[in-house]
This record gives structure tokens, C-alpha cells and sequence, in this order.
């Protein structure tokens, strides 16, 4: 009987590390997560999940076959397997693949979280059959992953794709990267906290929101009272999606994408975000790209989506030799 064929799929956070064994079609045969320990160097992680890993290739059957590992994590290079000084991680700069090499022979690839959401996309998701799109991770950053004609763009370095970091307002929020006016300090998880504190201190706006403290709000509460026509995180949203939806004319100008994709916990507030974030988009664009470009959400659903992406990452180096 011919075996089947699998990718062990790995996505490293700065608090939790998912893995998963992934089949060609998209389906995972098995998947944990364990935390990452961001104190600890990246070989202690990594010698922690491939114990893990070994133990599962153990108990399935005989049927299955472990082909190759793709990673996603923050600060990847693709180009170099290396992951360097990453926001979250004390690791410094370090050579994942060369490090990987300690626990498997498997032909391995890296790139950051978001390259990985854009192959998880067009091999698994929403943008299967499309050669030019662009996904836009919506989490505690703004990431990004750019496809044109069919191949992920990294650029001369490997770290093309930072539409996160490209400026809203020279004069605006404090950016994590050391500058002001990053689109990510607005269309963000973070973003949206920050834009509904500002809405409470500038306007009479009734809401819900008042009564939460900075520490304790999260974007999805904000989504909940958005849902229940709470007028000050309605406003909210609409004041993301102006933003959101600027940056992303912007980015159709440099690619001309057939859609945009949106992934992540703030894109899961759907036509909250998606809608007004269209009519902003429509608005700012090009005369020839106007009612061209679509805007659509993730197909790579639930807790799994990490591990697809990743995953996808050397399904799509494998496919090509």
C-alpha cells in the first residue's frame, strides 16, 4: 500500500509553538502546541518539539510519511533560515535551519508568519487558483504576505512585504519598530484598543466600552458591542477601516492584485472590518483598479491556520523540484 505523504508544519510565538503533520490536500493528521519559553535559546524549543513530534510519527500507522518541515516565526529569512532578533524572543539572530538539521535530514524552509499565511492561502484557502494577492495578517501586528505571478515576494534581503510599516502619519502613534505613524499601530488588535480610548476621551459617544479598562479591553469585546450597534465601537471600526483601507489602495498600486485577503483576530470581526474597509479602499484608488480588486476573509479557519500555513511553506518549496 502507498503511503501517505506529510509536512511537519511549525508555528512559533512568542508565548505558544503549534505544530502539526499535514497531508498534501490540507488535512492535519496531528497537531499540539507546547509553550515556547521565550527566555530559553531556540535549540531547547526546538529539542522539546521534536521529542513531541518523534512521539507521534510513532504511533501512526504505517500508512503516513514525513516528507519536510516548514516554519513560520517572527524576523524569518527565508532566504538565509535564519531568525533575527525577534521582538519576542530572546534568541538574538540564529540559524533555525541550520539548527533544525540537530533534530531531522528533512529538507526544511522558514519564512515570517504572514509568508506563511499567503502559501496557507493559495495552497489551502482562499486564494486557491490565484497567481496575485495579498495577504494582511490582522493580529498584535499588521504582517503581510505578497503574491505575484504564482511566488511570494521577498526581495533582494528576504524581508519584503512590510505593508505593517509603511506610514500612516509621520506625527502619529509610537510604533513598536522605534517610529511613529505605522499603519499597524491603527489596524491592529492593539490599534482598535487605542482608537476606542482616544473616541472615549474625544467624544460624548455613548458606550459599553467606558467602563473597561485599557489592560482589560480586547478587540474582540470591541467586535461584540460593534455587533449590538454600540455607536463608539462602530466608529471605531469605521476609523480602522479608513486607515486600513488607504494603505491597501496604496498597495494595489505597487501589485495589482486580483484580491486581498484578510487573516487573523481582528479580520474575524467580518463585515465589521471587511466592508467598511472596501468602501475606504474604493475610494482611494486608481481609476483603472476601481471595482477590480476583492477584498475576502481567511479560509485558513480556527486554531489550525498557523500550522496550515507554515505547512504550506514546504508543501510549495517541494512542489516546485
Amino acid at each position: 500500500m502507498q503511503r501517505i505523504d506529510l509536512t511537519l508544519g511549525i508555528d512559533v510565538g512568542g508565548t505558544n509553538t503549534a505544530f502539526g503533520l499535514v497531508s498534501r490536500d490540507g488535512k492535519i493528521v496531528f497537531e499540539k502546541s507546547i509553550l515556547t519559553f521565550a527566555e530559553l535559546p531556540a535549540e531547547q524549543l526546538f529539542s522539546r518539539l521534536f521529542n513531541d513530534v518523534n512521539k507521534a510519527v510513532k504511533k501512526l500507522n504505517s500508512k503516513y510519511n514525513v516528507i519536510g518541515i516548514g516554519i513560520g516565526a517572527p524576523n524569518a529569512n527565508y532566504y538565509k533560515g535564519t531568525v533575527e532578533l525577534p521582538p519576542n524572543l530572546n534568541w538574538g539572530t540564529v540559524n533555525i535551519l541550520k539548527l533544525i538539521k540537530k533534530f531531522s535530514p528533512l529538507p526544511s524552509a522558514i519564512t515570517n508568519d504572514a509568508n506563511a499565511a499567503a502559501i496557507g492561502e493559495m495552497l489551502f484557502g482562499a486564494a486557491k487558483g490565484m497567481k496575485n494577492f495579498i495577504v494582511i495578517t490582522l493580529g498584535t501586528g499588521l504582517g503581510s504576505g505578497i503574491v505575484v505571478n504564482g511566488e511570494l515576494v521577498y526581495g533582494e534581503d528576504g524581508f519584503a512585504g512590510e505593508i505593517g510599516h509603511t506610514i500612516v502619519d509621520p506625527n502619529g502613534r509610537q510604533c513598536g519598530c522605534g517610529r511613529k505613524g505605522c499603519l499597524e499601530t491603527y489596524a491592529s488588535a492593539p490599534g482598535i484598543r487605542k482608537t476606542v480610548f482616544e473616541l472615549i476621551s474625544k467624544t460624548n459617544l455613548e458606550s459599553e466600552l467606558r467602563k473597561k479598562s485599557f489592560e482589560n479591553l480586547t478587540a474582540k469585546e470591541i467586535a461584540e458591542a460593534a455587533m449590538k450597534k454600540d455607536k463608539l465601537a462602530l466608529e471605531a471600526f469605521d476609523y480602522t477601516a479608513k486607515i486600513l483601507g488607504m494603505k491597501l489602495a496604496d498597495s494595489i498600486a505597487y501589485t495589482s492584485p486580483e484580491a486581498i485577503i484578510l487573516f487573523g483576530g481582528l479580520a474575524l470581526a467580518g463585515n465589521l472590518i471587511l466592508l467598511p474597509t472596501k468602501k475606504y479602499m474604493e475610494q482611494h484608488l486608481l481609476n483603472i483598479f476601481k471595482g477590480k480588486v476583492k477584498i475576502l476573509p481567511s479560509k485558513l479557519s480556527g486554531n489550525s491556520a498557523a500550522i496550515l500555513g507554515a505547512s504550506a511553506l514546504i508543501w510549495n518549496e517541494l512542489n516546485k523540484n
